[in-house]
């Protein structure tokens, strides 16, 4: 067998917190056909909800994705970046969609989405990264190294196929102090047998381990069964897993597609791991670009027409299908755009902006009160929507568990569900 020092691999994986997604990508793959199958088959119910989180990194501009266009204000702050009434796709006599997102006005049309308007937390911070940790852990008032996703693993038992992120790097969301999410992602290569049985080797129980090695194992052996129950379901013709104890997350070589984005991509296997009745509760997928201070209007239209080309098709072969009716799908950023456009025909960093949340289960329409462009906090738009309350309604109504390790006590549901 080809040498692998065992208590180094497994010290230096609990060194950086490996869960239960475990080890990532990069440094070595083997074949699944060479896995543990699991020891039961689990298949989700028919009733079973199922929610998509779609992250949108960056900090999308809520003032161009859901366009005030009939508010003489909207104009007179960003003058160049503003959209003319002609050019929008009317929600009411007040908000209308940008342009790009013709799909998902379809979808509103026929009540399957919901608009959740000014959507921010208490004392709302522009940095990206705490913004961004402050949604991904739903604890605005201190940092805490544990995700709203992850706290719900942890208090739901140990089944590694609860949450799964589509992404080679695992969101803070779906890490929990016992518990993460699976992943998969990325191209690997397959590797020989004899290294495929020294990593089984490392995984191996031993009385000698430590709490965290013992951990660290226990994820190992969950993460390659996850592998061996997915690939089939991705239909590839020599799936392999790659793994790797410091950097990403099980790692498939999927099935080619003729998608036209890469959240189209992730979005297909969403939908065949869900098609093919896989217990999976939350799915997760994320797409970047929007810190637009410059040349925000073609930057921004882009992204959202990959955001509503990825969506609308998915969305419309979930509502046909068996497990699929049940798919709520939730899209969010960690903070919307200031009010005024920049000098460099952009906008910076700012606070409160939409939440959509589609399928067929919603009560499609606007929720919470559309923020005011001329009464400011200090350039920016005031929330009205704490956003724990939407995880809230998304994990009680969607998920069907307790929301309060999640988000904590003091929350309400909003209505869309």
């Amino acid at each position: 067998m080809v040498e692998v020092n065992r208590r180094r691999f497994l010290l230096a994986s609990a060194g950086v917190g490996v869960g239960a997604a475990g080890l990532l990508t990069g440094v070595v793959g083997c074949g699944t056909s060479d896995l543990p199958r699991p020891g039961e088959a689990r298949t989700l119910g028919d009733n079973d909800g199922v929610l998509v989180i779609v992250t949108l990194y960056g900090g999308n501009d809520g003032l161009s994705t859901v366009i005030p266009y009939a508010d003489t204000a909207y104009q007179d702050a960003r003058p160049d970046l503003a959209y003319a009434p002609s050019e929008v796709l009317p929600l009411d006599a007040q908000l209308g969609l940008n342009p790009a997102m013709s799909g998902l006005s379809q979808l509103w049309s026929e009540h399957q989405l919901a608009i959740v308007r000014g959507v921010s937390y208490p004392k709302p911070d522009r940095s990206h990264f705490r913004s961004m940790d402050i949604w991904q852990t739903a604890s605005p008032k201190e940092p805490v190294s544990t995700g709203w996703i992850g706290r719900w693993l942890d208090a739901t038992g140990d089944d590694p196929m609860r949450a799964i992120n589509i992404g080679a790097v695992l969101p803070l969301m779906a890490v929990g102090e016992k518990q993460a999410a699976s992943a998969l992602a990325g191209d690997s290569s397959p590797i020989s047998t004899e290294v495929s049985e020294s990593l089984t080797a490392l995984g191996a129980a031993d009385p000698h381990d430590t709490p965290a090695m013992s951990a660290v194992c226990s994820a190992y052996r969950s993460t390659r069964a996850f592998g061996a129950a997915v690939s089939p379901v991705l239909g590839t013709a020599a799936p392999t897993v790659s793994i790797d104890p410091l950097a990403g997350g099980l790692t498939f070589t999927a099935a080619a597609t003729n998608a036209p984005n890469p959240l189209s991509d992730r979005l297909n296997v969403v939908s065949k791991c869900i098609k093919a009745g896989l217990p999976t509760r939350v799915y997760m997928v994320a797409l970047g670009g929007f810190d637009t201070h410059a040349d925000e209007r073609p930057t921004q239209q882009h992204l959202l027409e990959v955001l509503d080309r990825g969506l609308t098709p998915f969305l419309r072969d979930m509502s046909t299908d068996r497990h699929g009716k049940n798919v709520v799908v939730m899209v969010y950023s960690e903070f919307g755009r200031r009010v005024g456009a920049n000098a460099s025909h952009g906008t910076d960093h700012g606070t409160a902006g939409p939440v959509f949340v589609a399928g067929v289960p919603v009560k499609g329409g606007f929720y919470g009160e559309e923020p005011s462009l001329t009464d400011l906090d200090d350039g920016d738009l005031k929330g009205s929507i704490d956003f724990r309350d939407i995880y809230h309604e998304v994990l009680s109504k969607t998920v069907g568990a307790d929301p309060e390790p999640a988000v904590g006590t003091g929350r309400t549901d909003i209505g869309f569900l």
